[in-house]
This record gives C-alpha cells, sequence and structure tokens, in this order.
C-alpha cells in the first residue's frame, strides 16, 4: 500500500482528499503547512505529496525547493487557486511534477495520483536497488545476484527506510514510530537488535553498510 502525504490548510479540503484517497486504497497523512509535512516526512515513508501553494509557516513552493535540495525525488503534485503561466512556472521550477488548478476535481486528481506513481516506477516497481542489490518491498525480499532471502517484515521495513534516505541520520525514537508504531510496547533497544541482524545478514554485501551514529541513531551508506 502507499502513502501519500496531503499538505492543505483548508481543512474541508483536506479531508475531502483524504477521504477520496482512502477509498482508493492509499493511505493518508495530513498536514496543514509545509513545516508540518517535513515533520512527518522525518517519521514516516511517504511515496507522493499533493500540495498547496498558500499555506500558514511553509507554503507549497517553499516546501517544494526544500525537499528538492535535500534530493528527495519523491512525485509531487501542486494544488492552487493561482492559475497563471507565470504561478505555474514558479511551481515547476520549485521541483513539482504536476499542477491542477482549484476547484479540484476528484476524479482527475486519482487519475494523476496514478500517473505519477507510475511515472516514477513507484506503482509497477516499488523497488530500491544499490549495485547488484535489490529491495523488493511487496514481497520483503533482498536479492544479490543469484542470492535471495526474504525477511521479516520489521527487519526488511528498517533497512529500507535506512537505504532509501542514504547518509540522512535517523534517532532510534524515529525509527520506533514509524515501523513498530506509536503505540507500540516495544522501547528503543529494539532497533539496535534489529540492526544487529540485519548487519549479520549482509555483512558480505559491499554493496551498503548500516553505520551507528554515536549518540543519536542510525543511518546508512552505500559503497557503489
Amino acid at each position: 500500500m502507499f502513502t501519500i502525504l496531503v499538505a492543505e490548510d483548508d481543512k474541508n479540503l483536506q479531508k475531502l482528499m483524504a477521504a477520496v484517497l482512502k477509498q482508493n486504497g492509499y493511505e493518508v497523512l495530513c498536514a496543514r503547512d509545509g513545516r508540518e509535512a517535513l515533520d512527518l516526512l522525518d517519521t514516516h515513508h511517504v511515496d507522493l505529496i499533493i500540495s498547496d501553494i498558500m499555506m500558514p509557516e511553509m507554503n507549497g513552493y517553499e516546501l517544494t525547493s526544500s525537499l528538492r535540495r535535500a534530493d528527495y525525488q519523491l512525485p509531487i503534485l501542486m494544488v492552487t487557486a493561482k492559475d497563471t503561466l507565470d504561478d505555474k512556472k514558479k511551481g515547476f521550477s520549485s521541483g513539482t511534477d504536476d499542477y491542477m488548478v482549484k476547484p479540484i476535481d476528484m476524479d482527475e486528481m486519482m487519475l494523476r495520483v496514478a500517473a505519477l506513481l507510475r511515472r516514477s516506477r513507484i506503482m509497477n516497481e516499488h523497488r530500491l536497488t544499490i549495485g547488484a542489490v535489490t529491495l523488493e518491498y511487496d514481497t520483503l525480499t533482498v536479492t544479490r545476484e543469484n542470492e535471495s532471502e526474504t525477511l521479516p517484515k520489521k527487519e526488511f521495513y528498517l533497512l529500507f527506510k535506512l537505504l532509501s534516505y542514504p547518509r540522512q541520520i535517523f534517532t532510534r525514537q524515529q525509527l520506533m514510530d514509524e515501523i513498530w508504531g506509536l503505540d507500540a510496547e516495544s522501547d528503543e533497544r529494539t532497533v539496535d537488535v534489529h540492526i544487529k541482524r540485519l548487519r549479520e545478514r549482509f555483512s558480505h554485501f559491499p554493496e551498503f553498510e548500516l553505520v551507528t551514529v554515536r549518540g543519536l541513531g542510525y543511518k546508512a551508506e552505500k559503497h557503489i
């Protein structure tokens, strides 16, 4: 299942978008502005963003530009009441992938979401490739040449998260909140145990390593 983040300060429109997306089988996260969206991205895996432009704290242009500078490549669909060519140029220049003008036709929005996911090769593949190594999200498998291994869910999600954002440091609490859930009874040592297991499984893989950042948490390093 794919997760879509809706950044929209109009509560009624935000609720409507979220409801339609959920009806179509997507997980949905909601933010009222760009800053809340960035906070959610720190703790959740997101496949696509739908963002309004005019929002408090941080607008859609600033959010998109910030994500592209940080090398986030996920698709972004910008939604706005601004329909001039200059507004659209500004949106595309900031790094958005597509553009819709309010009032929003929900059927059209769903078509654009599906097209963006296909275009980014997430819909068809939902995979991550590092050199000779391939992680298949839907089957929880890690493959290298003729070697393939299916991981327990938590181990796979942890590895996929770290390798999706190489060199980005994640605290144990961030990883706990996203992978085990906010209400999980496990403590942060659970992350340490899973990291140890992953290191043992893939110690012979030269393509990547999981690095402990003392006092902070963990990050992945690619060696390709």
